[in-house]
């Protein structure tokens, strides 16, 4: 059994770092978080270029956020801070010229089940003007938590992928005018929830250059010719029992096919990649071999990392390797108490891909934030033109930016600012072992205080004026106990 011990020592440490090969594996990757507004206006954020004046700006519920700086707001329509004890009016955004008159117009999908609007920019020099934005209602029904505005068909224009009345299906707008009314097209059956449901992506799963439609029981194959309105052909596969956020297809493992990434419960546990399987006969059958990333224990992630509420997943190259990272958080309060976990930190978290030659894949954890949390909509872009993606979250917590930023450090800093695997903490090691091993900077020095049995994993520790160090002893912990059945203390 793994001794698990208690060490007391000074470390430094850096929140994330990654690999970079070309410069001696000294460089660490950090963000520094910067909120906009603490007020619960949106589940979702958005970014683009309002003004025109060449710069990112943010969207967040009712206000654009002017860039780079982000200290300047300006109303949309006239603001009203949502009931976090329920949910908000607004919950994705994506930014968008429809009036096709070269301004940005600002497209809004409410609560799952509800109208989809587009607030048209008044026009150069007249967006900041408060609340002057004309709103125009351009679909009627937009279900499912996870809706893609992504070019699904490949007509160079973006589409809305969503569900309506229970049908999977895209809403296409016109070019020459995108405030009419649009039109949805749809691609199954009545099979998906009427209001809500969880997980959706685009992306081509086997290969033929056109773009699918992923969801949790499987993905739908986009046919040939769209002429007629076919429906498209629907391959089921478990990826996700419950639902989770956006879906991908890509390639994870570099073997030439798109693999599956999903979140497997938006308000639960789970974050999983599926490897696509498949002979190289033509008609093959293509099948998926799960490969859990983070599960609902500490141990089934290499490096003890679980969080809840993974309601919104980006795909995005974090650390310039040319591998697309999992860039995803805790959707804070997004089932209020009834989620597991519903208390614990409001993270932002980057998974590192790594994959060598002969094609095995592991996902480094890099924590970007523990406050700001995301909503059901993450944005990852650069926003301040430095060369560096950045991450815009929005949710119950507000609307915050995360600035990326670089660094080159020297060998220990680099190795000090590393995720320690679980595993190698402590396993086979007696705490005087685990002491003896500890790498520390130079000139500091380990003093073992307890170790099992004295103390069962240590998770915190304070000392007093006196002298005397309290630790908080962890039994279920991350994991809520049931009411009246806690057994973590403090000794």
């Amino acid at each position: 059994m793994a001794n698990r011990i208690f060490l007391t020592a000074w470390l430094a440490c850096s929140l994330v770092s990654t690999i970079r090969a070309d410069e001696a594996r000294r460089m660490i990757d950090s963000f520094e978080r910067q909120q906009l507004t603490d007020v619960y206006y949106s589940e979702g954020v958005a970014v683009g270029d309002i003004d025109g004046d060449g710069q990112v700006d943010v969207v967040h519920g009712p206000y654009w956020f002017a860039g780079p700086d982000f200290t300047e707001s300006h109303a949309i329509y006239p603001p009203k801070a949502q009931p976090r004890e329920g949910y908000a009016d607004n919950f994705f955004s994506w930014v968008y010229d429809f009036s096709g008159d070269g301004a940005n117009d600002v497209l809004v999908v409410g609560f799952p089940g509800t109208p989809a609007y587009v607030y048209v920019n008044p026009g150069r020099g007249k967006e900041t003007e408060p609340a002057t934005w004309e709103k125009r209602q351009v679909f009627d029904w937009v279900s499912n938590e996870s809706p893609q505005f992504v070019n699904v068909v490949g007509d160079e224009r973006p589409e809305l992928v969503c569900t309506r009345d229970g049908r999977f299906g895209y809403a296409t707008f016109d070019p020459a005018d995108g405030l009419k009314p649009w039109v949805f097209h749809a691609i199954s059956e009545d099979i998906a929830p009427k209001r809500f449901g969880h997980g959706l992506g685009v992306g081509d799963v086997n290969g033929d250059g056109r773009q699918d439609v992923l969801m949790k029981d499987g993905w739908f194959e986009q046919p040939k010719s769209l002429d007629g309105e076919p429906l498209w052909t629907l391959h089921k596969v478990n990826f996700a029992p419950a639902g989770g956020a956006e879906m991908f297809a890509y390639d994870v493992d570099g073997d030439g096919d798109n693999d599956v990434i999903t979140s497997l419960a938006a308000h639960a546990y789970g974050l999983v990649w599926y490897e696509q399987l498949r002979d190289k006969e033509p008609n093959a059958p293509i099948v998926f071999r799960p490969h859990t990333i983070m599960g609902d224990k500490p141990d089934a992630n290499p490096f003890g990392v679980v969080f809840t509420e993974l309601h919104s997943v980006q795909l995005a190259d974090m650390n310039g390797d040319g591998l697309q990272d999992i860039v995803t958080g805790k959707t804070y309060w997004s089932h209020h108490t009834q989620a597991p976990m519903w208390d614990a930190g409001a993270v932002v978290y980057w998974f590192e891909l790594h994959r060598d030659d002969d094609g095995h894949v592991e996902w480094i954890p890099r924590r970007a934030d523990g406050e700001a949390g995301i909503g059901r909509q993450i944005v990852v872009a650069d926003v301040n033109a430095d060369g560096l993606p950045d991450i815009a979250t929005g949710g119950m917590k507000g609307c915050h930016v995360l600035r990326h930023s670089r660094r080159t450090v020297d060998e220990a800093a680099w190795q000090a600012a590393q995720p320690r695997r679980a595993a190698a903490m402590a396993d086979g090691l007696t705490p005087e072992e685990a002491a003896a091993h500890m790498t520390v900077p130079e000139g500091f020095h380990v003093t073992l205080a307890a170790g099992e049995p004295q103390v069962h994993q240590p998770i915190a520790f304070a000392m007093d004026h006196r002298g005397r160090l309290w630790v908080a002893e962890a039994h279920t912990y991350p994991i809520r106990a049931p009411e009246g059945e806690g057994r973590d203390k403090i000794i």
